[in-house]
């Protein structure tokens, strides 16, 4: 798909868990992308990084042509937004 020369990417969700380790970082995980693993000094930080390494690892999968079947997003829906003191 194609609007003004430019591709179109469907956003998909994926789902991801978030844990505050005892050291006192944050360490993400999820059970749709199999290796996803990112940790980060702030629930922010760990975000950025894991939505990097779920990138890099769906584009690692394509390109062995294995479908992860991520739901995409929907018209609406709730979204928690994290917000620092």
């Amino acid at each position: 798909m194609h609007q003004n020369g430019e591709e179109i990417r469907m956003e998909r969700v994926l789902n991801i868990h978030i844990e505050k380790l005892p050291e006192g970082f944050y360490l993400a995980t999820s059970d749709s992308v199999q290796g996803l693993l990112a940790q980060g000094r702030t629930v922010a930080e760990t975000l950025e990084i894991a939505r990097d390494v779920a990138r890099k690892l769906i584009e690692a999968q394509k390109e062995r042509e294995i479908d992860l079947e991520l739901p995409p997003v929907n018209e609406t829906f709730d979204y928690p937004l994290i917000i620092g003191d």
